[in-house]
């Protein structure tokens, strides 16, 4: 990844956290996209190197994702990378969840990476580089009390998988990485019913993929140029058991996320 330009948006936190660190500490020239400025230049002074661009992104906003890709080109006047990491989950049963929440949902984890492949997408095919989407297992197996979250991940796939095939021809490499259970904030933050943050995660995060070991393996994938990743061996069973045992896996998942602290359902 040396002198490799890299853009990752949601940088300011757990997965693009790590993935800005990581790509720093292999010697890439960053532009990292987030809500938050403070917290990115924090992040920022923790990475490798120095001069990386850092763009105020809200990526539910196309003129935002536009502006990431512009100022980037403007920097340093080619993109190699682009990882769609900016993403938010949710936490409450079909049945009750306002309306709202799906759409914040999708407008972030689905159409953020609608907008910010679209613009980068020229720049992307010149320089043959790759495009990634962080989705995660949830993407090919519908967790329950995160509809909004699965479907945005399985919208996310399918987008990546169109535009892969498109330009199966013309040198582009798409990677679709499915990270399982990671230590993350994205629980702590996800919406409940009435679009609240959850304030708390129902989960061990002690016993989680850590977001650095995530992003890793991510650096490693896009290195290697490889179309798919699936982490975590729990993660990998899942997917690997739904191809063959839908139904048998629906109960499973149904068993195991009813064991959540104050889950949603039993």
């Amino acid at each position: 990844m040396k002198d490799k330009v890299v853009v990752i948006t949601g940088a300011s936190s757990g997965i693009g956290k790590a993935l800005a660190i990581e790509c720093a500490a292999r010697h890439a020239k960053l532009s990292l996209g987030a809500r938050n400025l403070d917290r990115l230049s924090k992040v920022a002074a923790q990475m490798t190197g120095s001069g990386h661009l850092l763009v105020k992104t809200d990526v539910t906003k196309e003129s935002d994702c536009a502006d990431l890709i512009a100022k980037t080109i403007e920097k340093y006047g080619r993109i190699d990378v682009l990882i769609n990491n900016a993403g938010i989950s949710m936490r409450s049963l079909f049945e009750e969840v306002d309306l709202s929440v799906l759409h914040r949902v999708m407008d972030t984890n689905f159409w953020g990476t609608v907008y910010c492949s679209k613009y980068a997408l020229q720049h992307l095919l010149q320089t043959k580089g790759s495009l990634v989407g962080i989705s995660s297992v949830a993407g090919y197996k519908g967790l329950p009390g995160r509809t909004g979250y699965s479907a945005s991940k399985f919208a996310m796939q399918g987008l990546l998988e169109v535009i892969r095939i498109e330009n199966l021809k013309k040198g582009l490499h798409v990677l679709i990485a499915c990270p399982g259970f990671t230590t993350s904030n994205i629980r702590n933050v996800a919406l409940s019913k009435d679009g609240t943050p959850q304030g708390e995660t129902p989960l061990d995060e002690s016993g989680l993929m850590p977001a650095e070991t995530v992003a890793q393996r991510v650096a490693d994938a896009i290195i290697q140029r490889k179309d798919r990743i699936t982490l975590t061996a729990q993660g990998k069973m899942t997917v690997l058991l739904n191809k063959f045992f839908p139904k048998f896996m629906d109960t499973v998942v149904y068993n195991h996320m009813a064991k959540e602290p104050n889950s949603p359902f039993k």
